[in-house]
């Protein structure tokens, strides 16, 4: 999407996607009518650039909103923004935000709706994809989805953007929806790894791990893996 002269909230969907990408630049499958791939364009020049990246966040938030009152399908977080669905939890969705120029914010939004006809690699972990529908979600209908998950973004984004970037209010129902909380995980970081306990998400958006040497780090970005052993 194309920030210059665009309006706030300008809201691109795409049927498919030929280069779609996620975090470090991974390759986002995207083939046509399997799911719903869309971008908004957002300019919230009162939040402090610093705070920008909460947004993310915000949105894996709508995600699930969204998701489980269209669908049905009891989706959860892994932080900061990827959506898992099933017991396995396999990722069905996740969010990008790009700064641009003048405070402007893209979010890219990839939502695996049915299964894909082509094969997806596996993410961070081995994680594997899944879609709503191998959930049994009572609808599969993108332009419905669509409709509820920017109704939901909507809402929270501008709850979000009214504090000036701090969660606030939406940090406890991102904490209850953040299926990281409470588990053991593996942090890859540029150059190291981390492992520990997720014990907290702070008021910044960072990641409280308790690392196994007993010190607690504060993650700001980094892939997390679920280790098994978990709650």
């Amino acid at each position: 999407m194309r920030c210059a002269g665009a309006a706030d909230r300008t809201v691109l969907i795409a049927e498919e996607q030929t280069a779609g990408r996620g975090r470090r630049a991974r390759q986002w499958v995207s083939p046509t009518g399997a799911g719903l791939y869309l971008s908004v364009l957002l300019r919230p020049g009162e939040v402090p650039t610093a705070r920008l990246g909460t947004l993310s966040m915000v949105a894996g938030l709508a995600l699930v909103r969204a998701v489980r009152a269209a669908t049905g399908v009891p989706v959860v977080l892994k932080w900061p923004n990827d959506l898992l669905a099933g017991a396995g939890g396999g990722k069905c969705a996740g969010v990008l935000a790009e700064v641009g120029p003048r405070t402007a914010v893209v979010l890219g939004v990839g939502l695996n709706v049915t299964p894909s006809p082509v094969p997806v690699p596996l993410g961070p972990g081995a994680l594997p994809a899944t879609s709503l529908a191998d959930h049994g979600a009572r609808t599969t209908d993108r332009a419905e989805i669509a409709s509820a998950l920017l109704a939901e973004l909507d809402r929270a984004e501008r709850a979000w953007r009214g504090a000036r970037g701090d969660l606030g209010a939406l940090l406890d129902d991102y904490r209850a929806a953040c299926a990281t909380l409470g588990r053991r995980v593996r942090v890859e970081l540029t150059g190291q790894e981390l492992t520990g306990t997720a014990v907290d998400i702070d008021p910044l958006g960072s990641l409280v791990v308790a690392g196994d040497d007993g010190t607690r780090h504060s993650v700001s970005a980094g892939d997390v893996v679920h280790l098994r052993g978990g709650p």
